[in-house]
This record gives C-alpha cells, sequence and structure tokens, in this order.
C-alpha cells in the first residue's frame, strides 16, 4: 500500500480519532496531506471540528459527572486542574475557546471545567465557537506549510514521506517532552 492510498483510505478516521484525543500534530499533516492533493481541505477541517468538539463534550461531562472521583484516581492531574480553575477566575468566557490551543491541556482543560461552574450550555456554546477556529487554524497551518514547502523544495513529491515522518516525529518528541516536564512538575 502506498504512503497515498493509505492517506486517502484512512486519513479522514485518523483526523476523526487524532482531534477526539489531542490533534494538532495529525491535523498538521492532515492539512499537509490536503495541499498535497490527497485529501480535501474543507473536508479535513470539518472532521477535526467534529472530532475535537466531540472529545471536549465528553472530557467536560467526564469532568462533571467523575472529576473529583477521576482527581482521586490521578491525582497527577489536580495541578493542570488547579492551573485552569485559576485561569477561568481571570479570563472566565475567553479561555474556554483558547484551552484548546494550549498543548497538554486539551483534555485535562475541558475535564477541569467540568469540575467547574461553568454553565452546560455555555461551555457548549464556546466550545462550537473553539472548535471552528481551531480546526480551519491547524489544518490551514498544515496546508500553508505545504505550500511554503512546495516553494522551497522542487520535486517535493519525492520528500513527502519524509516531511510526513518528520512532522509525526516531531509531534511526538513535543509530547515527550511536554509529558516528562509534566512528571517532574507533579513531583
Amino acid at each position: 500500500m502506498s504512503l497515498e492510498s493509505f492517506i486517502r483510505d484512512y486519513g479522514y478516521l485518523a483526523v476523526f480519532v487524532g482531534t477526539f484525543l489531542e490533534g494538532e500534530t495529525i491535523l498538521l499533516m492532515a492539512g499537509f496531506a490536503a495541499q498535497r492533493g490527497y485529501l480535501s481541505l474543507p473536508e479535513v477541517m470539518a472532521v477535526a471540528f467534529l472530532g475535537s468538539f466531540a472529545g471536549d463534550q465528553l472530557y467536560f461531562h467526564l469532568g462533571r459527572r467523575h472529576g473529583s472521583a477521576l482527581l482521586e484516581r490521578f491525582p497527577s492531574l489536580r495541578e493542570r486542574t488547579e492551573t485552569v480553575r485559576r485561569l477561568l477566575l481571570r479570563f472566565h468566557t475567553p479561555l474556554i475557546p483558547a484551552l484548546r490551543f494550549v498543548y497538554g491541556m486539551r483534555v485535562i482543560g475541558p475535564m477541569a471545567l467540568g469540575l467547574s461552574a461553568v454553565p452546560s450550555r455555555r461551555f457548549l456554546a464556546l466550545n462550537l465557537a473553539g472548535a471552528v477556529l481551531w480546526a480551519a487554524l491547524v489544518a490551514g497551518t498544515g496546508y500553508f506549510f505545504g505550500q511554503a514547502l512546495e516553494l522551497l523544495v522542487r520535486d517535493l513529491e519525492r520528500f513527502e514521506a519524509a516531511v510526513f515522518g518528520l512532522m509525526a516525529a516531531a509531534g511526538v518528541m513535543v509530547w515527550i517532552v511536554l509529558r516528562r516536564r509534566g512528571k517532574r512538575q507533579a513531583h
């Protein structure tokens, strides 16, 4: 199976699952794939919107129903939850859509908001707006990265697999660094 057929067959599913969980790296890669003609940019944005919106709604309601129990079971989440609570007191409305742009807060952010007094309908509306903006900006960044790279590299098609690999490796490296930093701060 070629890279092209793999992306065409599983790209949208990967975008949905990836954005449901975290998603920045997978969405950047999908934007790049759209620029290369393997996926449709509007469809990538729509799928990313659906995945990230659904994921954040789930995490919010998990926080609302089971947040205290989750904090008891995973005490390492407590510090980031407190950070979200402090920020919520200071920035309230703009914080809700902005949290999805903070790497490492995509899951704990909505969960912490579920533990707060933020009404469900308010979260739904602001999550909707944030998901639209996030999907368009991150996918668009991947798309424009592809355009810039195409201007710099004449025969970009020869290097596509390497570019996708480097993007994935960079995403994994950022995840590892942030995870280690979070574990050090928890101790």
